[in-house]
């Protein structure tokens, strides 16, 4: 099934709308000059931790660990990437090393 030219057009208005929508919404109902309220601040403080949290459960969900030598790299990153943080405390860092280490073991070593 194909778009005709306008529906294009409107699909790609829509989703640029929506977008522009969820990124220009916060600041106009929290202005900078305003205090948020406490449970912005709140959830603020939280949810990146709680999403992170998230992401490792579902990146870890389906490893088999006792069967073969399943789990190792994705353990070995997960090391990795805590050790790496504890000491230098640079998230992208961290992440960006236990990624390329997962990969160099998935691809050449596992």
């Amino acid at each position: 099934m194909t778009m005709t030219i306008w529906q294009g057009i409107l699909t790609v208005a829509a989703v640029a709308a929506g977008t522009m929508l969820t990124r220009f919404l916060p600041f106009i109902i929290f202005p900078e000059s305003k205090q948020p309220p406490r449970l912005i601040e709140y959830l603020g403080s939280v949810l990146p931790y709680a999403m992170t949290g998230l992401l490792v459960v579902y990146a870890l969900r389906n490893t088999p660990i006792l069967t073969g030598s399943h789990g190792i790299p994705e353990l070995a990153a997960c090391v990795i990437i805590v050790v790496l943080h504890c000491w230098k405390r640079n998230m992208m860092l961290s992440i960006a090393a236990g990624t390329l280490a997962y990969m160099i073991m998935v691809q050449l070593v596992f």
